[in-house]
């Protein structure tokens, strides 16, 4: 991971230039985007430690608000760790909430949080980019593709053998992961659909990304696991070596699947703000780079899929 911000930062240096401190625009529906200059003798705006806004955010955001900062301030991805201590997908939003925080990139919250941010109604939450919740197994494991019926019976507990699938005669392992995890928000709305999924041993429930992804890669050392993450994560080289994500009614998932929508299990990636903060802000400024062409072409080369056209 640290090895694609590295990779990237000197190229991404370039970007920051294009931040000004005008006045953003906001677009319907809550989305922004950056005004030009009033004056080319404008002085541009430029980001401090000092004045930098508190962010927070999804684990599955740190290698790319990492890139930011590094970008922003002009410092190495490993010079901004302090300021990138993400507490994961809710609770970043109700830090934000309580006024603990100024900026969240985040997937979508739990649900009696979203109902909250949508009953207080002075919350901006716009896609920024578009994320996809993917199915793992070991690569061993000779299953390439699932239906949703099956993904769904695999979870409930009324498949609990590989070879019902077309797989070996292996008892199938299903993780998932805690609760308030994104990824479990994601996995209970757009795959289980109403319906409960059956309650895993504590063992089967790891407590980060990577303890997910490393339970599958390595359980009892045969391919007896699937779980599922963030294609971010599985589509990183290093975190998915000795994985395999798996198709779902025989789409599999990519950058061109997800925006075109035909993968199946789609959520947004959100920048959250307070709608009432100020326009000549530094926490409006970044949120407009971040939906502007500058932060959605670093997000393109942090890997994520941007919701702007044309910035792969």
């Amino acid at each position: 991971m640290m090895k694609r911000i590295l990779s990237c930062t000197a190229a991404a240096l370039a970007l920051a230039v294009a931040l000004t401190a005008c006045s953003p625009k906001t677009a319907p529906g809550g989305s922004a985007s950056s005004a030009p200059a009033s004056s080319s003798a404008e002085a541009p705006f430029v980001f401090t430690r000092e004045n930098l806004p508190r962010l927070d955010g999804s684990t599955s955001t740190v290698p790319l608000a990492t890139a930011m900062c590094a970008v922003l301030l002009g410092e190495e991805p490993e010079q901004v760790s302090d300021l990138v201590s993400f507490s994961r997908t809710t609770q970043s939003y109700r830090n934000l909430m309580a006024g603990e925080r100024d900026l969240v990139l985040a997937a979508e919250p739990e649900e009696e949080v979203l109902k909250q941010l949508q009953e207080e109604g002075h919350w901006l939450y716009t896609p920024f980019a578009t994320d996809a919740l993917v199915f793992v197994v070991n690569q061993d494991n000779p299953v390439d593709n699932l239906t949703l019926e099956q993904v769904q019976k695999i979870y409930t507990g009324e498949i609990t053998n590989w070879k019902e699938v077309g797989g070996s005669d292996l008892d199938i392992v299903p993780f998932q992961r805690n609760q308030g995890a994104g990824s479990q928000t994601m996995f209970e709305k757009l795959v289980m659909d109403g319906q409960s999924p059956m309650e895993a041993p504590e063992a089967w429930i790891p407590d980060s990304m990577q303890g997910l992804i490393d339970a599958v890669r390595q359980y009892d050392n045969t391919p007896s696991a699937i779980g599922f993450t963030v294609y971010y994560y599985a589509n990183d080289m290093e975190k998915a070596q000795g994985l395999k994500v798996l198709s779902i009614d025989g789409v599999a998932p990519s950058s061109q699947t997800i925006r075109d929508g035909s993968y199946p299990f789609l959520n947004p990636y959100y920048v959250a703000i307070d709608q009432n903060t100020p326009a000549d802000s530094p926490t409006r400024i970044l949120y407009d780079w971040v939906l502007g062409p500058e932060g959605q072409k670093l997000a393109a080369m942090e890997g994520y899929v941007p919701v702007m056209e044309g910035v792969d």
